[in-house]
């Protein structure tokens, strides 16, 4: 079975983005040692996977935090941390 172009040009999953984007940077390491790649990467991605939902969800933080696994708390709490939302 030959593949169409859509199916050729398809995404690929968000693992192989992250494999690939984590090969790229421990590649640029040259000789230095990386320190904190959980937390700068939790940094680069939590913000954008929040705002996407959030869109998703016409801002309504039930929807989001029911969609995200999470209770309500919770997100307002990451929704602050990342300035998505202001405190009121």
């Amino acid at each position: 079975m030959t593949k169409t172009v859509s199916q050729k040009t398809k995404s690929k999953p968000l693992s192989e983005q992250v494999r690939k984007a984590m090969k790229k940077y421990f590649a640029t390491l040259d000789d230095t040692s990386p320190a904190n790649v959980y937390e700068m990467v939790m940094a680069e991605v939590e913000p954008e996977l929040l705002k996407a939902v959030m869109r998703y969800t016409n801002n309504n933080q039930s929807k989001a935090a029911t969609a995200l696994g999470l209770n309500r708390a919770t997100l307002r709490k990451k929704l602050h941390r990342y300035n998505i939302i202001k405190k009121s």
